[in-house]
C-alpha cells in the first residue's frame, strides 16, 4: 500500500519566484528572509523522500470559467503544461511541464466517486500558480509526478467548509488505499486573510491580522472543530474579499487529521498578506 510520507499546507504567493531570483536594486528588502524560510520549509519535503506529489490548488479562472465550473476536479494526464500567459507577464513565472501520475489519479477518481464525491476530471488540464508556486518553493527540480486536484473557491455557489474537510479526509484514505508501494506527499495551498482589488489590499500586513492569528493556531494545533465552529461561507467575507481560499487550508487539516499538531510551522508577514507554512509527518519525523 502507498504511504503518506508528508502532509504539507502553504500559501502560494506568485511573487516568490521573482523576489527570490532578483538581484541588486531589483531585489526586495524582504527577499533574503523569505528565501531562508522557504529553504527550511523545502527541507521538510526533502526529508520525507516522496515518490509522488498529490497537489491541491484552485484554478484562478484560467482554464475553468462560469460556463463550466466543477466543485472538485482531478487532473489525469501523463503531463501538465504550466503556467498561463498573464502569470508569466505579471509574476515572471516560467513555463513548465510537469509529469503526471495517471494511475493514482484514476484510483482517486474511481474510489472518490464510490466514497460519495462526484469528482470531475480533465485529461487536458493546464495548471496555474496555485500548484506551480509550491513546486517552485518545495521541489524546484520539478522531477516528481503529480496528481493535481482543483477546488472551487471562487465562483458561488461554493462547497461549505465542512465539505472541504471531508474531502481532505477522503483524499488521505484514498492515497493510503492505493496498492502501489509508493511514498506520497499530499500538498495543498490556499491563503489566509486576503483582499484583492479592495481598499485593504496593500496594507502593512494581511487585511485581518486577528483572523490570521487564529487561522495559524487552528492549523498548527489541528483544531478542526474549533475552526469549523467559526468559519462559514458568510464569515469568510469579513477577513477580506478573497479569503475563501482558506478552505483549501481546511481541506489540508482534514488530510492531516483532527488533533494532528504540525511538525513544522512558520509564517511571514508580507505587506499585504501573511505567508504560512505547515508540515505534518503522519509516521513520525523522518531521520
Amino acid at each position: 500500500m502507498a504511504t503518506v510520507a508528508a502532509v504539507i499546507a502553504s500559501t502560494h504567493h506568485p511573487f516568490y519566484y521573482r523576489a527570490s531570483t532578483s538581484t541588486g536594486a531589483d531585489r526586495p528588502p524582504f527577499a533574503d528572509e523569505w528565501v531562508a524560510k522557504i529553504e527550511a520549509f523545502r527541507e521538510t519535503l526533502t526529508k520525507a523522500r516522496p515518490d509522488i506529489l498529490v497537489m491541491v490548488g484552485s484554478d484562478h479562472f484560467h482554464q475553468l470559467w462560469l460556463d463550466n465550473m466543477p466543485q472538485f476536479l482531478v487532473g489525469k494526464a501523463p503531463y501538465f503544461d504550466a503556467n498561463w500567459y498573464n502569470e508569466e507577464r505579471e509574476f515572471g513565472l516560467p513555463r513548465m511541464t510537469l509529469p503526471g501520475e495517471e494511475r493514482l489519479a484514476g484510483h482517486i477518481l474511481r474510489n472518490g466517486l464510490d466514497a460519495g464525491f462526484d469528482l470531475a476530471f480533465s485529461n487536458e488540464l493546464r495548471i496555474d500558480h496555485s500548484i506551480t508556486c509550491p513546486i517552485i518553493t518545495l521541489r524546484p527540480d520539478a522531477d516528481l509526478p503529480i496528481v493535481p486536484i482543483y477546488t472551487n473557491i471562487f465562483a458561488p455557489p461554493l462547497p461549505r467548509p465542512q465539505r472541504f474537510v471531508e474531502l481532505g479526509r477522503t483524499i488521505r484514505q484514498l492515497v493510503e488505499s492505493w496498492p502501489d508501494d509508493k511514498r506520497v506527499a499530499i500538498i495543498g495551498t490556499g491563503h489566509l486573510s486576503l483582499e484583492l482589488g479592495g481598499p485593504r489590499q496593500f496594507g502593512a500586513h494581511g487585511p485581518d491580522p486577528e483572523f490570521d492569528r487564529k487561522a495559524v493556531e487552528w492549523i498548527a494545533s489541528g483544531d478542526v472543530e474549533g475552526c469549523l465552529a467559526e468559519v462559514t461561507l458568510d464569515s469568510l467575507h469579513l477577513p477580506g474579499n478573497a479569503t475563501h481560499g482558506f478552505m483549501d487550508f481546511m481541506l489540508m487539516m482534514g488530510v492531516a487529521g483532527a488533533g494532528a499538531k504540525a511538525d513544522h510551522v512558520d509564517s511571514l508577514d508580507l505587506f499585504h498578506t501573511m505567508e504560512a507554512y505547515f508540515t505534518w509527518y503522519p509516521n513520525g519525523v523522518p531521520e
